[in-house]
């Protein structure tokens, strides 16, 4: 009877409402094998120090709320996510200091293959199934080379979008040995063309490692604080790009005896 009673009063309690934020930010960060263990951790120095630079900390104290959620999550192949950061509400400098201190933390080996859309599908689940409600939702996609796996990258784009989120990307354009056989030489327009979209996206791609973190943490503010950079998202609206491209550069590379990266 005690028992019966318990859950009864367990049904009838109201369900805790999410927490309001100002953003729910997903940040995904590519960890393929076509990335060099230097690289990897450039990109984790380089997040965790863009994430407590003033600029960034500004952006969210400037906010209509002042309070962000953000997870940080590697990504590869399909299904190939790891979750390094879960939702944490950040509202302060030492919020924001335990989310850099579980970022640099972490290492672990390169993973195979390159799945953007598993990727943007994993964070739309993310978002919609998190403890906040953000006024922006926003999907932030870095990687060095085209979708090579899973489903077309524009169907999850599309559903994304279609669901109210925002997707930006920074292309890591480097070149090395690597890139130059999996990868492609307009990774930004790929990007724009295929992976970016939803209210206010934008690509802002990075040619150098050099460049990596001033240009993370300039594209971390613009998300914070919902500015859309200048220039147009869409780089060449009158011609069709080929966003299958990964997928054939993958199977043009196995049939001439590649090693799968």
């Amino acid at each position: 009877m005690r028992t019966l009673l318990f859950f009864l009063i367990l049904f009838t309690l109201p369900a805790r409402a999410a927490e309001e934020v100002d953003l729910e930010l997903f940040l995904a960060v590519d960890v393929s094998q076509s990335m060099s263990f230097e690289e990897l951790e450039i990109q984790r120095q380089g997040y965790a120090a863009a994430l407590l630079s003033p600029s960034v900390m500004d952006a969210i104290r400037g906010g209509m709320l002042g309070v962000v959620a953000i997870t940080y999550v590697e990504w590869a192949g399909t299904g190939s996510h790891k979750v390094v950061v879960p939702w944490t509400r950040v509202a302060s400098l030492k919020d924001m200091t335990e989310v850099a201190e579980a970022i640099t933390a972490n290492f672990e080996n390169p993973r195979r293959r390159t799945s953007i859309s598993s990727i943007l599908l994993y964070g739309e689940r993310a978002i919609n199934s998190n403890a906040f409600t953000g006024l922006r939702r926003v999907i932030d996609v870095s990687g060095d080379g085209p979708n090579n796996m899973g489903p077309p990258v524009t169907a999850a784009r599309d559903r994304a979008v279609g669901l109210g989120l925002t997707i930006n990307g920074l292309p890591l354009m480097t070149r090395d040995t690597a890139s130059d056989i999996w990868g492609i030489p307009d990774l930004d327009i790929y990007y724009a063309e295929c992976v970016v979209g939803g209210p206010g996206a934008f690509v802002l791609p990075v040619r150098s490692w050099e460049e990596f973190a001033p240009a993370l943490r300039r594209k971390l503010v613009q998300e914070i604080a919902g500015h859309t950079p200048p220039g147009r998202t869409r780089m060449i609206p009158a011609q069709a790009y080929d966003c299958l491209i990964g997928e054939k550069i993958w199977q043009r590379n196995m049939q001439r005896g590649f090693l799968d990266p």
